[in-house]
Formats: structure tokens, sequence, C-alpha cells
């Protein structure tokens, strides 16, 4: 009896799971958490509405799966990459690939659909507002603090206190999103957004002293260069 391959097309095809999150994203973004029915989703999904509950205990449950996985869930994940952790002592360009890695996040439209049902809905939602601003931002943050201490031990940057430095650093990006993405009428070009990161990236690193560490000497023990802070 011949065994079915799957074809590349098929090993390719999001999995139902995936094809619910991703239509949910979408009819949450378009009808509302409170507007939108199971009924639809798995309309627009394409399979029965009862099929939906083998996969998700119903909407609360699937709007918790969309924000594990988008915002700062998904900056967080990328900070555990081994792409990431090969920067450990590398801080202009573990910057710069954080923020040119947002950059991207920000143009991708699920990111919008997602900035518009969690504005939303994170206070009506019981549990949303705590799992979103408490767990995720509290991850991302504690993983920001953990590059720039490491940073500050090994010499690399000059910083008294690791995690202020980890918000400043976070703050200017924010600011460059709100200006680029969230107040205009349409978002910014990409090279527009692309020069205010650079400009951006030039001014914080200075502010660090992070642009040779490749070149420079370490600083003799017992001076105050260079050493974290404890939080």
């Amino acid at each position: 009896m011949a065994v079915h391959t799957p074809s590349a097309a098929e090993a390719a095809a999001p999995s139902t799971r995936a094809r619910i999150l991703s239509e949910a994203l979408h009819l949450f973004a378009q009808s509302g958490y409170g507007g939108a029915s199971m009924r639809e989703l798995a309309r627009r999904v394409g399979i029965r509405e009862s099929s939906l509950y083998n996969h998700f205990s119903g909407k609360a449950a699937i709007l918790e799966a969309i924000v594990a996985e988008h915002g700062p869930a998904s900056s967080a994940s990328r900070l555990e990459e081994p792409r990431y952790k090969q920067l450990a002592r590398q801080p202009a360009a573990f910057c710069r690939q954080f923020a040119l890695d947002l950059v991207e996040q920000w143009s991708d439209p699920r990111e919008h659909q997602f900035q518009k049902v969690i504005t939303a809905e994170r206070n009506r939602v019981p549990g949303i507002r705590a799992k979103f601003a408490d767990h995720f931002y509290a991850r991302e943050q504690s993983m920001m603090t953990d590059y720039f201490r490491g940073f500050a031990l090994a010499g690399l940057v000059a910083t008294p206190d690791p995690r202020e430095t980890a918000r400043l650093f976070a703050a200017g990006l924010i600011y460059i999103r709100l200006e680029h993405y969230v107040m205009g009428a349409t978002p910014s070009p990409r090279p527009k957004v692309i020069e205010a990161i650079e400009r951006y990236l030039s001014f914080f690193l200075s502010l660090i002293a992070a642009g040779n560490e490749g070149n420079k000497k370490r600083k003799p023990k017992g001076e105050n260069r260079g050493k974290a802070a404890p939080d």
C-alpha cells in the first residue's frame, strides 16, 4: 500500500489552529470581540462551528491565544532566539537588530489588527489586561534588562542602571512607532521609518558608549564604568 507523502504545498499550508487565529484576529478587528460570533468564525475558516471547540474552549480562549502570539509576546520570543543570543556581546548590533525586527513587525497588517483589538478589548475581557500588561510586557522588559546587564558587566556599555537603560531604549522605539504608524492618517514610507530608527540608534548608542565595543580597552577593576547597579 502506497504511503502518502505530503507535498510541499501541503506541508506549507497553515494548520487549522493557525487559520482559526488568523481569521479570528481579522474578525475581532472588523466586528469587535463582542460582535464576533463563533458561527461566523467557523464559516470564515471553512469548518463546522462544533469543530472550533476541538481547538479552543471559546472566544475568550481564542483572544488569549492571539494575545500570546502578538505584540510584546512576539518581541520576547525573538529575544530567546539563537540569533539574538549570538549578539550578547555586541550591544550596537543587538540594538539595531531589535529595532529593525520591530519595523518588520509594525509593517505587518496583522499587527495593526492586533493593536486595534487589544486597545478595544483589554478592559472588557476578564484577564486579558493583566495577561497582556503584566505577563508579556514584564517578560519582554525583564529579558531586555538581562541583555543590557550583560553588556554592562562585560564593560561594553556605560550605564548605572541596566533596567532603566532598557526602558529608555524601548521608549524611543515606541515613540517612533507612534509618530510613523499610529498618529498619522497613513503609515510613513519604510525609508522614512528606517531613517528615524537609524537616527535614534546613533543617539542612543552614543549615550551608552556602545559604538566601538570591539576596540575598547577594559577599564581597571574598581572603576564605575560598565558596572551594573542592582535593580
